[in-house]
Order: structure tokens, then sequence, then C-alpha cells
């Protein structure tokens, strides 16, 4: 802003004199204190440089490069024999848009797209950047150092954390700083974040893990059917199972029900009761033949022929 207003009051002060001296209405003798003043305000306006915020600045004398960067702020320097490169210490982006091929631990194509790298330049080392790095706007950080660096990742990741920006992105990150404080020393330039856009692999690889995929669904689904299958057969042999157990248990209770019940008749049957019931079941008719008590003849006995 102040520089604006030097210039604004020279510009203001010089198309003064030129329209006084022009219209004669001013001697070249009272000129002559207006023209020095003119003078003093262009040689101030090349004495005072305005650093702004978030730069530093590189002070050049007849093109040597001073190794002491100038902070923010106001700065005195030589007129017309000085000079003051502003630096950009910000945070800066750049974003590579084109595929960068690669291949993971497990020899995979893969590519990755659209990856953006925040980065920033040490306000320490402005003058050695300046004065050591060609277009050091545009080269500090390049595609193929980005390309190196996260093509030096992926191949130490498996298919999986290949895709996985949450590994991926702080590898690539911890490659690309190793890369960079190699080429520049330590540092020089600081990586903030890489932001990968898109991972993917080759398309013939995406095919066979669909493939792959969808195997593994019907092997499942397979899966479930036999052991629902499985699960039934065992259902139902319990259930037969249970019932056989059952049957045999009715079975065995009745069996000793009726065992007890006979039991029961053996125990409660006396002689007198078998001779009622052979009484009952007698049909009134004698046996023709007896045996006798000591010697065992037999005695015939005929009935009575008279009756």
């Amino acid at each position: 802003m102040l520089t604006f207003v030097i210039v604004a009051v020279c510009l203001v002060l010089g198309l003064f004199l030129l329209i006084a001296v022009l219209s004669k209405k001013m001697s070249a003798k009272a000129s002559i204190p207006l023209f020095l003043l003119l003078a003093a305000v262009i040689v101030l306006v090349n004495s005072v440089t305005i650093i702004p915020t978030g730069y530093t600045g590189v002070k050049t004398t007849l093109g040597q490069v001073s190794e002491t960067p100038v902070r923010s702020g106001i700065t005195l320097k030589i007129p017309f024999i000085q000079s003051v490169e502003l630096v950009n210490n910000k945070q800066q982006d750049i974003t590579f848009r084109n595929k960068i091929w690669s291949e993971t631990k497990e020899r995979t194509a893969i590519y990755y797209e659209n990856i953006t790298v925040t980065y920033q330049l040490v306000a320490d080392k402005s003058s050695w950047i300046f004065a050591n790095v060609t277009d050091y706007e545009n080269n500090m950080v390049t595609d193929n150092l980005v390309a190196s660096s996260i093509k030096a990742a992926s191949k130490n990741l498996s298919d999986t954390d290949a895709t996985n920006r949450s590994i991926i992105e702080p590898m690539s990150l911890e490659m690309l700083q190793a890369t960079i404080d190699k080429k520049y020393g330590e540092g020089v330039v600081y990586i903030n974040m890489i932001v990968i856009d898109n991972a993917d692999f080759d398309e013939s690889y995406n095919q066979a893990i669909a493939a792959k995929q969808q195997a593994l669904i019907e092997a499942e689904t397979q899966a479930i059917e036999n052991q629902k299958a499985i699960d039934k057969a065992e259902a139902d042999a319990k259930v037969a199972k249970t019932k056989a157990e059952s049957k045999a248990e009715t079975e065995l209770i009745e069996a000793q029900a009726e065992s007890e019940k006979n039991e029961l008749l053996e125990q409660s049957i006396t002689e007198n009761i078998l001779k009622d019931k052979w009484i009952e079941k007698w049909d009134g008719k004698l046996p023709q033949y007896m045996t006798g008590d000591s010697q065992g003849i037999l005695i015939g006995i005929s009935p009575d022929k008279g009756e």
C-alpha cells in the first residue's frame, strides 16, 4: 500500500511539472526544486520494498544473491543497485492429473491419478532455493518425483493395501519427503500432504476379481444349502431316534407292568383258589387213570354202567 502511494505521488508530481513546463506558466529555474523533489521521490521508491506476510525476500546486489533472506515487512535497499525478489513460503498445492502406473507387492498392475501434493518452501532456505533451483516455482516438486515416490510405496503393499488411501497416501508422503531431502537437502521443502483421488487396478485384474468374487458367492451359497440339508437330516434322525426311544420306553414300561401284574397274581393265587378254579372249569368227568401215591400203579377207573 505504501509503495502504491509513493508511486502515485511521483506520477502526480511528474504530470504537474510536465504541464507547467509545457504551458510556460513556470520558469525553468522555478521548476528545478520540483524536479529535484520528483527525483528524490523516485529514489525513495527504489529504496523501499514491502514484503507481504507469507513471503520472504531475497536481496541481490548486482546479481549477487545474499545468503540471508529478508523477513516480511518494510526493508531498505540500495536504489538501482539492489533488488528484492519474493519467495512464496505459504502452503502450495500442485496437482498431477495423468495416470501413474505401478504394481503392488504381488505384481498386480495398478494406477493412480489426480494426485494433489501440498508442500511448503522453508523460509530460512529461500535464498538457497532462489540461487540454486532453476524456475523453483514450477520445478521444486515435479511429476517425476511424485511418480517415483508413489511407485516405491505401492511396491511394498499388498493388493488390498495399495488401494487403501489411509495407507498409500502417508507412505507416498514419506517416500516423497525422503526423495526431496535427498535432492535438495533436509529442511528445504516440507511435504504437508498427498491426496490420491483415484486408485484402481488394470481392467483384466478387475474382471478376474469379479469372477473370483462370484465363484466365492456361489460356493458360499452351495455350502449354506449343504449345511441346511445336513441340519435337516440330523434333525430327522434325532426325531426318529426320539420316537424309537419313546416307543421302546413305552414297551418296557408295559412289559414291566405286565411282569409286575403276573408276579402279583402268582403271589395272590393259593391252593384253595386253584381248586375253586379247577372246579369251575371241570366238566363233571372223572379221569380214567390215576396214579397211586406210593407205587405209581395206574388204576383204571370206569364210569358206572348202571347209571
